[in-house]
């Protein structure tokens, strides 16, 4: 995960309201009537609390499976690691890891754990829970010291020949994946399927939670989504899908850009918004985009 705690400072909180009724359809049109959370300075905390929480079981379990479908996170996860590691071969990536220079230390593992932003510990804590002796165990006490920082302090030299090794294990990689479902996945499908959004607007907050994290900060996943409301209804408010993905990609670009004004934006610019304007809804295949120059397909 790439956390932009670093952005707290760069964009403004706003105060808004969060749409939470239920879902419609693809094109906008609220169906049921349910209440919304009204306007309050605390909705990215209220939008969290219930995408993590079991309040709407039933609801969501009434909508299409969308990016839950087992074919559908297949090609999620091919995207997204066309963008995280430019390959579609997202099972050769539990073992990548390495310092991309961006101040989150250490990346690692199939949606880019990081050392430096707590996810990549609550990994190896929760693993050694279950398997104690592991081979990365060992390192806690450093992964512990290092949280929140871009220090390889008590990591060097062994930390990422040990992660390489671990990841050939099938229990680490089942960790990895418990992980990025439990952080990422669910509580972004969710979420989704809550806003009225079908398996396209899924992705893109899949996409989104990943890189900003799960965080209510103005640059994180919540925050993004509480500036987005501001500008356009979701569909489960009343609003149309294409004008609110649309909205929600542009606050998610310039967050992006507030950290570094030289970012590449192209897994925003030339993969979700192509598939948005291509009115690719459901994400459906064949697939074209461009991520850092490179043309990648799914046929």
């Amino acid at each position: 995960m790439k956390r932009s705690a670093l952005l707290i400072a760069a964009v403004p909180v706003v105060a808004t309201a969060v749409y939470l009724s239920v879902p419609g359809g693809s094109d906008g049109a609220a169906v049921g009537g349910g209440p919304a959370v009204s306007a309050s300075p605390h909705a990215g905390e209220l939008a969290k609390e219930r995408a993590e929480s079991a309040e709407d079981d039933r609801l969501v379990a009434s909508r299409p499976p969308g990016l839950a479908d087992p074919a559908k996170k297949e090609l999620a996860q091919q995207i997204l690691a066309s963008a995280e590691y430019s390959t579609l071969r997202w099972r050769e990536t539990y073992g990548v890891i390495e310092d991309a220079g961006d101040g989150d230390g250490y990346t690692a593992g199939i949606v880019g754990f990081c050392t430096g932003t707590h996810d990549l510990l609550a990994l190896v804590e929760g693993y050694t829970e279950d398997h104690p002796g592991n081979g990365l165990a060992g390192y806690l006490p450093a992964l512990r010291e290092v949280d929140g920082t871009d220090s390889h302090e008590g990591l060097d030299p062994g930390f990422t020949d040990a992660w390489r090794a671990e990841a050939e294990v099938p229990a680490f990689r089942a960790a990895q994946e418990a992980e990025r479902d439990r952080v990422y996945f669910e509580p972004a499908v969710r979420m989704a399927k809550l806003d009225g959004l079908g398996t396209l607007g899924q992705f893109v907050y899949y996409d989104a939670m990943v890189t900003h994290g799960p965080d209510t900060s103005p640059a994180g996943f919540y925050g993004i989504r509480e500036q987005a409301v501001r500008e356009a209804r979701t569909p489960g408010g009343g609003g149309g899908e294409k004008a609110y993905l649309e909205a929600f990609l542009e606050v998610r670009r310039a967050a992006v850009l507030a950290r570094d004004a030289g970012a590449d934006t192209s897994r925003i610019d030339t993969a979700q918004r192509r598939f948005l304007r291509e009115g690719n809804l459901e994400l459906s295949a064949p697939l074209t985009w461009q991520v850092y120059g490179e043309t990648f397909r799914i046929p």
